[in-house]
């Protein structure tokens, strides 16, 4: 027994020793050497601004070319020329998002989700099955529980009104 616990707490203080050199050098805990999603998201420029302002404006005038766009431009009357043209214009403004460090971020965030994903242990089938009966067992006690408390409740207040 003394010798796991000298082995746990030697495994401990070289977690806490490798955590303290890194966060006194600046560096986060992550995957390598990379930047994290939150380092990229907060750095920004002009560029950046300019973007986003496109982005909104595209999206803007997504929303109106349904309305005003065919009392202008003639081939607009059709609608599948104007869901085109709303689909072209979301898709600038996404690509517009894209091009920014938040973007940029998102991306990064979006792969380090994959990453954790396939890191899970997902349920057999046969303990998903037992969690959602157990789910379904408890859902009907407690709706059971509320429907007594509903008809207690309009019974007392019955009492005082009636």
């Amino acid at each position: 027994m003394s010798n796991n616990q000298d082995n746990l707490e030697n495994k401990l203080s070289d977690a806490k020793a490798t955590a303290s050199s890194m966060l006194t050098k600046g560096k986060h805990v992550s995957a390598g050497n990379k930047t994290t999603a939150v380092e990229v998201a907060k750095t920004g420029s002009i560029k950046d601004l300019i973007l986003w302002l496109v982005a909104a404006i595209v999206l803007i005038a997504a929303t109106l070319v349904n309305q005003y766009l065919p009392g202008y431009w003639q081939p607009a009357n059709d609608v599948w020329v104007r869901i085109g043209i709303i689909v072209a214009l979301v898709v600038v403004a996404l690509v517009c998002l894209a091009l920014t460090h938040q973007g940029r971020a998102f991306k990064i965030l979006l792969k380090d989700a994959a990453v954790e994903l396939r890191r899970v242990t997902w349920p057999s089938k046969d303990e998903t099955f037992q969690y959602t009966w157990q789910v379904l067992v408890v859902i009907a006690i407690v709706g059971f529980f509320i429907w007594l408390l509903d008809n207690f409740f309009n019974w007392f207040v019955g009492i005082f009104i009636g």
